[in-house]
Formats: C-alpha cells, sequence, structure tokens
C-alpha cells in the first residue's frame, strides 16, 4: 500500500497531473470518476494568493467528491511561498504541492518551477520553510535537471527528503528539452533505488497506454505514475490502466457515446462552476481533444466553439448522442 503520510492510495495509484487551464474541478471530476486515485490542481502562483488575485483564488477551489487532492503552488520567493502555503492550507487540502517542474519562460525564467533548478540550495530552502509552515503533507514535483549537464535529480531527492517533502514526482526530461525526445526514466529509477529514500517516488512522462505504464511500473520500479497530456480528453485513461494491471487485458475503448455524454458532463459541471458565460468560454478548448479522430468533424466543432448559448450547445451534444451511429473514425480515434 502507497501512503502519503496518512493518505492510502493504494498499490500502484494513478496521479493527474497538475496542467495550467486543464486540471481544474470539472476535469478532475472526471478524472476521478474513471480511477485516478491522487489528483493536483493547476499550478498556482503565490504572489496571486498574496495579492488576492480572483484567478488565484479560484483554483484553490476544491471538493470533497475529489479527494485525496494535492494543491499545487509556485513562485521564486521563499516568504511569498511561506505565506502562500498558509493561504492555501485554509483551503483544507489533502496535501501542499510545489511546482519545481514548470518549463515555461514566463515561470522558470522568473526563478520559478523548474527555474529553481539552478540554484539547489535554495530550492532545499524554501522547501524546508514551506515544510515547517503547515502541518500538511508537502510534496514536491520536479524535473531531472535544468539541462544535461545539471541532472543532479537524485541528489535533489534525498536533500528535498530530508527537509521533510513526504512523496515526490519526478518528470523525466530537462527543463531545456521542455516536452521534447523521450522521457528518461533511468534517472527516475536511480531515485527510487537509493536506499536511502524512503518516501513515494511518482514516475511521469510519455506515459500514454496501459502497455507502457505497466512496463515502466516494472522496469523503473516507481510506487506510482501520474499521468498529463494523455488525459487531455481521455479521462478514461486511468480506468485503461487500472484494468490492464489487474486483468492483463484491455478495457473497451469509449464509444462516442460516452464520449459525448463526458463532454456534456464537462460542459455542465464547468458552468456550475464558473457560471454560464465563462463555463462555455473555457470549455470550447476542450472539444478537438474529446472527438480527436471523428473524421469530417469539422462543421459541428465550428458550431461547437463558435456557440454562446447553452440550449443550443446542449442541442448540437444531443444530436450526437442520437447519431453516433453515422460517424466514422480515423485509426487513431
Amino acid at each position: 500500500m502507497v501512503k502519503i503520510r496518512h493518505i492510502e492510495l493504494g498499490d500502484f495509484p494513478l496521479l493527474l497531473a497538475p496542467m495550467e487551464d486543464v486540471s481544474d474541478p470539472p476535469f478532475r471530476t472526471l478524472c476521478k470518476k474513471h480511477g485516478a486515485d491522487l489528483m493536483y490542481t493547476e499550478f498556482i502562483s503565490s504572489e496571486g494568493l498574496i495579492r488576492d488575485a480572483l484567478k488565484s483564488r479560484q483554483k484553490l477551489d476544491i471538493y470533497e467528491k475529489e479527494r485525496p487532492i494535492g494543491i499545487q503552488i509556485f513562485g521564486s520567493d521563499i516568504e511569498s511561498m511561506r505565506l502562500a502555503t498558509e493561504i492555501t492550507a485554509q483551503s483544507n487540502p489533502d496535501i501542499i504541492d510545489i511546482n519545481y517542474g514548470c518549463p515555461v519562460k514566463k515561470v522558470a525564467c522568473k526563478g520559478a518551477g523548474a527555474g529553481i533548478l539552478q540554484d539547489i540550495p535554495k530550492m532545499v530552502k524554501m522547501t524546508a520553510e514551506i515544510v515547517k509552515s503547515t502541518k500538511l503533507p508537502v510534496t514536491v514535483k520536479t524535473r531531472l535537471g535544468w539541462d544535461e549537464s545539471t541532472k543532479y535529480i537524485v541528489e535533489v531527492a534525498e536533500r528535498l527528503q530530508d527537509v521533510g517533502i513526504e512523496a515526490i514526482s519526478i518528470h523525466g526530461r530537462t527543463r531545456k528539452q521542455m516536452y521534447k525526445g523521450e522521457a528518461d526514466w533511468s534517472l527516475i529509477a536511480a531515485v527510487k533505488e537509493n536506499s536511502r529514500m524512503k518516501i513515494p517516488v511518482f514516475g511521469n512522462g510519455d506515459i500514454d497506454t496501459p502497455e507502457k505504464a505497466v512496463n515502466y511500473k516494472n522496469k523503473y520500479g516507481v510506487d506510482g505514475v501520474m499521468i498529463g497530456r494523455a488525459s487531455i480528453g481521455n479521462p478514461w485513461i486511468f480506468r485503461e490502466i487500472k484494468h490492464y494491471i489487474n486483468t492483463g487485458k484491455h478495457h473497451a475503448p469509449p464509444d462516442f457515446r460516452e464520449k459525448v455524454h463526458a463532454v456534456i458532463e464537462h460542459l455542465d459541471t464547468s458552468i456550475d462552476w464558473k457560471g454560464e458565460k465563462l463555463g462555455i468560454a473555457e470549455m470550447k478548448r476542450h472539444y478537438s481533444n474529446y472527438f480527436r479522430g471523428v473524421i469530417n468533424f469539422k462543421e459541428i466543432k465550428t458550431k461547437l466553439v463558435t456557440s454562446n448559448e447553452l440550449t443550443e450547445l446542449h442541442d448540437i451534444l444531443h444530436h450526437l448522442k442520437e447519431s453516433a451511429d453515422s460517424f466514422k473514425f480515423s485509426n487513431s480515434y
């Protein structure tokens, strides 16, 4: 049984990665429904929390049905991160997670996210201050290093454990790689194999099929896997991996009607969370992902992304369910 302090996650937990503009409450609801064992929020700016910025505060929204759930924060100033931790704890998450992995320029080049991998002593000091400022378990998501010459993750993971983190998720790329090339899990395995490591070690990067999840589980010995991009438009990946682990057989993929039903559920929960105008607007980024591989879908997709009327959207989606048998799919569906 894998545990983060008292939180039981099962024998080989599947984690939903924190993804900006993706892992919000509506999407997390679907991932939880289909088997995610632990989920993280979108990353939240420490400075935004301190300034009481609406967008940052809204990302603190979590619901009982999502538990266990971690709230992820990022920033470059130690005192701001300490204060943000105290603010975050008031939302009563199960875990507070520190983002030391975001590679995007606007974050990393300000010394936050993966940017802190250029200053390991500061990374350790910041982590220690965050751990001291909360009674909640603290976890970390990070990368192998800043670039090929700074892959110090085995030492870094041990030092972070020594100052009190209770789990670590490691993306098998450097910041310089961004999301290019193949993730290197050999160093993730080296962290897990370090005899001084006692906390759970989760691997992240390129897990996009049940076979790969099982192969990486067996080959690299990690305690669980974190799934990010492969879950976008495909929250069913969690149940498919679990089914494959348990049976060695593939779970039937969601049919077209199930996908449409998920889109309706996603849309409705988005509106419940952010109101009709914003809920409809933010859902537009998801349609292409859910309906990837559907042939001759362009006209319908255009209607979905251009409509701002809930009644019209429901009519389009319910018509899709009724006419599901008329659609054809590419091999990638």
